[in-house]
Order: structure tokens, then C-alpha cells, then sequence
């Protein structure tokens, strides 16, 4: 019923806001299904023209909404875009939404481009990426085992956590993310390695939050040691 709701008040709004539009998508947690009392509509649409592309937050009918208007120019910059940054953003809204409108087949060819981007992932980084990588975590992992100050020793401690997870799914050739989404993309990397990173990774954040950094600092070690080792001594970077 909910998801019904969402549907109707998201079409209502692009046809109140944009009668021109060639197509519109509904994603986000209420079509996931994981969505809680505080969360929102994330409405893509789609122009011919300006005003797009914009973004834009406002409540409609009672709903947050996040509004993502673009044009077809604009959805390929941020396909690249998406692409570079391994993180699919953009993408994901379009191939996992609600097809609200499709005026003239351009939502169902977006939407089908989109799947076929978000399934074959960014690729594998460059040697110089992962090289950099390497050197960011261990000059990190030495910073976290040398701290005695707990504020400090948090802040390190979450910059590692990220830094390891997106390593290890960088490594892999796979999409990173933000908050909630690098956790779901940890969580996809172990389903399909049957491996338990995302449990221990936090496990060991939480952890050294008490100053007992140990099982942080192994669980990094093991994804290094996995993409080649600590990288220090010797590495250089040109330009």
C-alpha cells in the first residue's frame, strides 16, 4: 500500500511540475521496501531541454521528496561521472526505479542502459589507483596503532574502515559507496566470496572506539596483504 501511495504522489508531481517530460522514475527505499518513517521520494525525471538539470528537495503531498531532473545530455556526464567515482549514484536511481512515465521510449532504453552499467561494475582500478590506495591505508594503519588519544583514535579509526572496505571492493573490480551503501556493497562482496568482512570490519571499528584497535588494524592488514602488502618505503606518485 505504501509503495502504492508513493507511485501515485510521485506521478501526481511530475505531471503538476513537469507536463513536458519524456520519462520519470521512482526509486529509494519505499520501492526497496526498506523504507522507515523519515524517508523520501527520490524522483528522477527526465527534459528535453532547461531548465534541467537540477536538483532540488521540497515536500509534496505530505512526502519528502528528492527531485534529480535531467536531460539526456546531462544522465551520459553523469554516467561517466558515476563511472570514475565507482560509485553509482545516478545509475542505480534509474535502473532500480518505478517507470512513473515514458512519453516516447526513452525511460525503458535509460533504464535498461543503466542495469547494464550498474551490472558490469567500474572495472578494476589503475596499478597507480591501487598504489595510492595501498599507501593511504598503511600510512593510516600506523597512525590508528601509535594513537593514545580516544578522540583521535576514532576519527583514525573510521578513516580506516573506509579505506579498507573500499580497497577491498576497488580490488574486486567493484562499485563503492557512501554511509548505508558502502555497507550493502561489503555486504554483496561477502555474500558472493563467502567471506565475513563487513561483520569483522565493524567489529573492529566498534572496537577501537574503546582504544582496543587490534582486530581493526588485523582485519586492514588482511586486505592489504591481499592487493600486494603495505606499500611505504619507496612508493612515489609522478605529477
Amino acid at each position: 500500500m505504501q509503495l502504492e501511495q508513493a507511485v501515485t504522489t510521485a506521478r501526481a508531481l511530475v505531471a503538476e511540475r513537469f507536463p513536458g517530460a519524456r520519462a520519470a522514475w521512482l526509486a529509494g527505499s519505499v520501492v526497496a521496501g526498506t523504507a522507515t518513517a523519515s524517508s523520501d521520494l527520490d524522483i528522477t525525471v527526465l527534459l528535453p531541454g532547461p531548465p534541467a538539470p537540477f536538483r532540488e528537495s521540497l515536500v509534496h503531498d505530505g512526502w519528502p521528496v528528492e527531485l534529480f531532473v535531467h536531460t539526456r545530455e546531462s544522465v551520459a556526464r553523469w554516467i561517466a561521472q558515476d563511472l570514475e567515482r565507482r560509485r553509482p549514484t545516478l545509475v542505480r536511481l534509474i535502473s532500480s526505479g518505478v517507470v512513473l512515465l515514458d512519453v516516447d521510449g526513452s525511460g525503458a532504453a535509460l533504464s535498461e542502459e543503466c542495469a547494464e552499467v550498474l551490472a558490469a561494475g567500474p572495472g578494476p582500478p589503475s596499478d597507480a589507483t591501487l598504489d595510492w590506495m595501498r599507501y593511504g591505508l598503511t600510512d593510516m594503519l600506523d597512525d590508528l596503532a601509535d594513537s593514545t588519544e580516544p578522540l583521535m583514535t576514532a576519527a583514525i579509526a573510521v578513516a580506516t574502515w573506509e579505506a579498507a572496505a573500499r580497497l577491498l571492493l576497488a580490488a574486486d573490480a567493484r562499485w563503492w559507496g557512501t554511509s548505508k551503501w558502502l555497507v550493502r556493497e561489503l555486504r554483496e562482496y561477502d555474500a558472493v566470496h563467502a567471506t565475513t568482512y563487513a561483520l569483522r570490519l565493524h567489529a573492529g571499528l566498534a572496537a577501537a572506539f574503546d582504544q582496543a584497535p587490534d582486530q581493526l588494524l588485523l582485519v586492514a592488514e588482511e586486505i592489504l596483504d591481499s592487493v600486494g602488502g603495505r606499500l611505504w618505503a619507496g612508493y612515489r606518485a609522478e605529477g
